[in-house]
């Protein structure tokens, strides 16, 4: 009896013992599980109480936050209606030209005549440079450098063996139809460089750089263009200035001119001013760097710059198989250009890229529309396949410079999770700007849980700031989110009021 008393005590403790390790386990996990779901509480309180604030009771305040694991939202807000964007609006055309055009896609310049030259190098007829919409030749492609930006051009001209064009050196820009401006940008955006003219024949961003540097007192100050050849002419009506605090300098190019007044005053304790300008006709200007290029090689333009645009191939067609190419030069691969359109939020370069998916739907289907028309209607089929329902996002340009455009932060929210599972989420991903290490973020939410972490694309206009994209959580969660603040007039923009937002969410403890 004895032993069967041990036998059975044995047994209870064995059971015993698995029972008490079951409830240390299940205390565990509900000890987790409570953690996970006090950090949510937190963060849902938190971001309840800074919306609440009675700064926004004037504004328009949309967030929308869930989980790139579990497919849950945590918090949102308002997250139903329109807003502007802003240049959230990339997000739309980076994604689509992904999806669309590829990784691998480039852009192809060519240069055309209609007969090759003769023995003596002489192009006896006219030298059409035709273009396709590539924002490569620029400074931004180049390691900064300024010069001979269209020599590959002006290389494969020369290799094709033409020493002399009798001919006109005739820039065509016809390759997009419509206006040279995005849907509702407004007049005062025109001649800075976020609002610079859209072609086909595309150098330099479309923008000269300058530089003020002080003369003597009483003196205008020393202007300096980057490039050094330019369309525009300059009426200098600075002053140089001893030091004061109120210096400035001020630039207008009327709409539809290359001539910029230029007024204000520069103090002697200031090293230099640098600023940009738009450039009108940017395709002449095109021609002009080239006939440069061509020269530095050896090679004369005989005849006058001619510009061709979408209207003028209207009434005399472009037939390209009756030219010769006589040479060409291609982009870098479109996941590049997106890379140097997100990071800086480059709109020219936006619109460039909602125009191109246009232009090849147009090609594929023969159509004649509105090229911009054509690529919206291409983004809005795209969205339905990213699952954005129809009415959520109102989008009516490419880089989000219009005052017209609006979406939901729903919808933001909903695109950011289809393109973490799209085949080029990486590169959709890499080419937003990091917290606090570079583009548009370089100089934001540093020194917090976010820097280094939290990938989003900025947006600002007057009165609207708006960040959007993806932060992993200090639980290791991978978070999505869109924040839209509108209608907002308070010193700074709204910048650090939707920082803050951005760094609660690098902050929180969600699992």
């Amino acid at each position: 009896m004895n032993a069967g008393l041990s036998g059975m005590s044995l047994q209870s403790r064995g059971r015993a013992v698995l029972l008490t390790v079951a409830a240390v386990f299940w205390l565990c996990v509900v000890s987790v599980q409570a953690v996970a779901t006090n950090g949510l509480l937190a963060l849902q309180e938190r971001l309840s109480n800074h919306v609440a604030q009675a700064r926004f009771a004037a504004a328009m305040l949309g967030i929308k936050v869930g989980s790139l694991e579990n497919g849950k939202t945590y918090f949102e807000h308002n997250s139903r209606k329109l807003l502007k964007p802003a240049s959230n609006n990339k997000l739309y055309t980076g994604a689509l030209a992904l999806d669309r055009l590829g990784p691998e896609f480039r852009i192809k310049t060519s240069l055309l005549a209609a007969a090759r030259p003769d023995a003596e190098g002489a192009l006896r007829c006219d030298l059409i440079v035709y273009g396709r919409g590539d924002p490569s030749f620029c400074a931004r492609f180049h390691q900064g450098s300024y010069n001979d930006l269209l020599g590959p051009l002006a290389d494969k001209l020369v290799a094709s063996g033409v020493k002399r064009i009798e001919g006109d050196l005739v820039g065509d820009e016809s390759f997009f139809s419509g206006p040279p401006i995005g849907a509702t940008w407004t007049w005062d955006d025109l001649q800075s460089y976020y609002g610079a003219e859209v072609s086909a024949l595309t150098v330099q961003d479309n923008v000269v750089d300058l530089v003020f540097r002080p003369g003597r007192v009483g003196a205008p100050a020393r202007l300096t263009t980057l490039p050094a050849v330019t369309p525009l002419v300059f009426s200098n009506r600075t002053e140089t200035v001893a030091a004061r605090t109120n210096a400035g300098i001020n630039l207008y190019r009327p709409i539809g001119e290359n001539f910029v007044h230029v007024s204000g005053r520069l103090g002697t304790n200031v090293s230099s001013v640098s600023d940009s300008v738009s450039v009108h006709q940017p395709a002449r200007w095109f021609l002009t760097l080239l006939r440069e290029a061509l020269n530095k090689r050896g090679v004369k333009v005989g005849g006058d710059l001619r510009v061709v645009n979408w209207l003028d191939r209207q009434v005399t067609p472009l037939d390209l198989k009756s030219l010769v190419e006589l040479g060409s030069v291609e982009s870098p691969p479109l996941a590049e250009m997106v890379h140097h359109m997100m990071k800086p939020s480059q709109n020219l370069y936006a619109q460039l890229l909602l125009l191109q998916v246009g232009k090849q739907v147009e090609t594929a289907r023969n159509a004649s529309l509105n090229t911009e028309d054509i690529g919206l209607a291409e983004l809005q089929k795209f969205l339905a396949e990213a699952g954005v329902r129809k009415g959520e996002a109102l989008i009516e340009e490419g880089s989000g410079l219009s005052r017209g455009a609006l979406v939901t932060p729903h919808a933001t929210a909903t695109l950011l999770r289809y393109m973490d599972k799209h085949r080029h989420a990486g590169l959709f991903r890499d080419s937003l700007p990091i917290a606090g290490v570079d583009g548009t973020l370089k100089n934001r939410l540093k020194s917090t849980a976010a820097t280094g972490n939290l990938r989003a694309k900025t947006g600002t206009l007057r009165y609207v700031n708006t960040l959007s994209g993806y932060v992993t959580n200090r639980s290791g969660e991978r978070l999505v989110f869109s924040i839209m603040l509108n209608n907002f007039g308070a010193a700074g923009g709204g910048r650090a009021e939707v920082d803050a937002l951005g760094e609660m969410l690098a902050e929180s403890v969600t699992r």
